[in-house]
Formats: structure tokens, C-alpha cells, sequence
């Protein structure tokens, strides 16, 4: 006996049409009474306009339609302190850097602005080695956004430091620059990269001398396997200091934290380095009197170093490509540093008054 034939079964059958049914058939309907009415009859001026039912494009295409045949007229330009731009490029260029006033911005006379930013995302850091495709990217779009805050008539000064990371970061961002000054009209004078041995990494010494702590890896690696391996003698107290700061990499700590906190013998101090910048920076400004911007392409280390120097904290480790902004002043004896939307105005130390330590 089928579930059809026995009296107490469950009746599955409607008396109704679903929703979707009895709209649909309703369509079918208006359609069949459209045609109708073309073929002779007179539609009803009362009757509701079935157009918009029977139209089978989706009601999100519709409406993108519409909008687009109602489009109100172009926005009026955006003046803002002299200057003229479209509502586009002064969204694109909006920040969250907290700026001074026009009447203190006059007064201020930023004669220099400098561009301190980290390589992007490298292969590696037991070797030299270059930058990855994304790190690629990471710097060409950096260009693309510095670009954007450009005026036309400035000159910019694209400096590196002497590693693969670095000179494939300041040339990405000399690629990003150029296609994001053609994009928003403006005419800067751009330098091509240029390494300079001030923006190095932080070094570490070693028999062969000072040396890059990254470079320094291999022959760290090649010692350490040789003393194990033949088991005599004692560690030198280089070999010593690297090996604790190559541990707490592989550790999942800071090495950063600890070079920033705990004194190294065979380390370069992190005073050095934020000496060394400035040395550098005071060194490019009198030689390029008339360029207004530096954009310098460094390391994590001697950044994070100006950061806590400037902040009197540690901000913690820039990401790659991120940017530490330096405005001088006129008159080169106090400038403003932002990092990490926290600005402070400090002291530079003159060129003349750098103690001779690594001599």
C-alpha cells in the first residue's frame, strides 16, 4: 500500500502558490497582457506600471543605471592653502598626521623634509640577499604615495643604504614615484638612487673588521660549525656576543630590544647610529642646497634607534616601508620627527659637535 493510498498519510500538497510562484506567474501574466495591449487593446491609465516587474535585469544593475543617467556634475576643485587640486587627489592624500595650523605653518619654515623608510620584504637576512615580489611592490607603492605629497617645482633626493635591500627598495620607489608624478600631474625634479655608506645597517666587529651584522652571519655560521665540530678551544668574545644575538632571533625575541637596551661590547651603539644619519643628512643638505626632500632607503635597526632617540620610548619595529618624517627648520637647529602618528620636536646635534668615537 503506497503512502498515497493510506487515509492517515500527510497531505503535502498547497491549496496556494509559493510567494515566488505567484509572483512569477504574475509576471507571466502582465507580460501576456502587454502583448495584448499591443496588439490593438488599450491599456488602462489606471492600471500599475508592470514595466519594471517584467524587466528581467537585476535591480542592482538597474539602479547602477539610473545613477549613472542622473550623475550630478563634476565636484568643484579643493583650495587649500594655495593650492588647487581635485576632490580626489585630497582624499587619496588625506592622513592622519595632525598639522599645524596655517598661520604656525608659515612660521614654522620647514626648510627640509626627509623620508627615513625600511626596505621592503627581503629573502632573507642570512645573507645580502634582495627583496622578495612583494617587497617589490611594498616600495613601488611607497614611491606611488610619496609622489602624491610632492608639489611641483620640489627636488628630491633618492638616497640608500649599500645593501640589495636597500638600493632594490630606493629603485622601486623611484619606479613608484615616476608613475605617481605623470598620475597626478605634478613636475618634481627626482634623483636617481644614490648609496651612501652614512645609512648602513648597524655594524658588529669582527677580525675582518666592522662588518654589517647581516653580512657577518656567513662568517659567524662558518666559525661556530668549525668550533663545534672540532670542539677546542674557547669561543671568541666576538663570536660570543653574536651567537646571543643571532639566539634570540631564532629564539622568537627581539634582537632589536636587546641591541637597544643591553650594552654590547662588540656592537655598534645605538647612539652612533642616529649620529651617523644626521652626519649624513647635514652632509646632503649642504650639498643640495636647493633640494627640499630626501627620501632614504635604510634599515629596521639604526630607524628604530632615531625613533627612540626622537621619542624618548621605544615605538617598536618599523614594518617594512614604513617611514619615519623628519622636518627641519630653518636654521637647522630643531626639527620635528612623526612616527607612528606622535610628533616631537627636537634638537639636531651639529655636525661640528659629533664626539670622534669611531675614529
Amino acid at each position: 500500500m503506497s503512502a498515497t493510498e493510506r487515509p492517515d498519510a500527510r497531505k503535502i500538497d498547497r491549496y496556494e502558490a509559493p510567494n515566488y510562484l505567484a509572483r512569477y506567474r504574475e509576471r507571466q501574466g502582465s507580460r501576456a497582457n502587454g502583448s495584448a495591449t499591443g496588439n490593438g487593446a488599450v491599456a488602462d491609465p489606471e492600471a500599475p506600471d508592470t514595466r519594471q516587474a517584467a524587466d528581467s535585469t537585476p535591480l542592482y544593475l538597474r539602479r547602477f543605471r539610473e545613477r549613472g543617467a542622473a550623475a550630478a556634475p563634476p565636484a568643484p576643485r579643493v583650495e587649500y592653502g594655495g593650492a588647487t587640486f581635485t576632490p580626489e587627489l585630497a582624499e587619496a592624500t588625506r592622513g592622519k598626521e595632525i598639522a599645524a595650523p596655517m598661520e604656525r605653518r608659515t612660521s614654522e619654515k620647514i626648510i627640509c623634509e626627509i623620508s627615513i623608510i625600511r626596505h621592503g620584504i627581503t629573502q632573507g637576512y642570512s645573507t645580502d640577499a634582495g627583496l622578495t615580489p612583494m617587497g617589490g611592490w611594498q616600495a613601488h607603492r611607497r614611491g606611488h604615495e610619496l609622489a602624491r605629497r610632492w608639489d611641483s617645482g620640489d627636488k628630491v633626493r633618492l638616497v640608500c643604504a649599500n645593501t640589495n635591500r636597500a638600493r632594490q627598495t630606493a629603485e622601486q620607489i623611484y619606479r613608484g614615484a615616476t608613475d605617481g608624478l605623470q598620475m597626478w600631474g605634478h613636475d618634481v625634479e627626482l634623483s636617481e638612487p644614490e648609496p651612501i655608506p652614512e645609512l648602513r645597517n648597524f655594524g658588529v666587529w669582527t677580525p675582518d673588521g666592522l662588518r654589517d651584522v647581516t653580512s657577518a652571519f656567513r662568517q659567524y655560521q662558518s666559525t661556530m660549525e668549525k668550533l663545534e665540530r672540532m670542539a677546542a678551544g674557547d669561543r671568541p668574545r666576538w663570536l660570543v656576543e653574536i651567537d646571543r644575538f643571532y639566539r634570540t632571533q631564532l629564539g622568537g625575541a627581539d634582537p632589536i630590544e636587546m641591541w637597544l637596551t643591553i650594552p654590547l661590547m662588540y656592537f655598534e651603539p645605538p647612539a652612533l647610529c642616529v649620529r651617523r644619519f644626521w652626519r649624513g643628512f647635514h652632509r646632503l643638505i649642504a650639498e643640495s642646497p636647493n633640494h627640499r626632500r630626501i627620501v632614504a632607503a635604510t634599515h629596521s635597526g639604526p630607524m628604530r634607534a632615531f625613533a627612540t632617540w626622537a621619542h624618548g620610548y621605544d615605538p617598536g619595529e618599523p614594518l617594512n616601508t614604513e617611514e619615519i618624517r623628519v622636518k627641519l627648520r630653518e636654521g637647522g637647529q630643531t626639527a620635528f620627527v612623526s612616527y607612528r602618528n606622535r610628533v616631537t620636536e627636537v634638537n639636531v646635534p651639529p655636525p661640528d659637535e659629533f664626539p670622534a668615537w669611531e675614529s
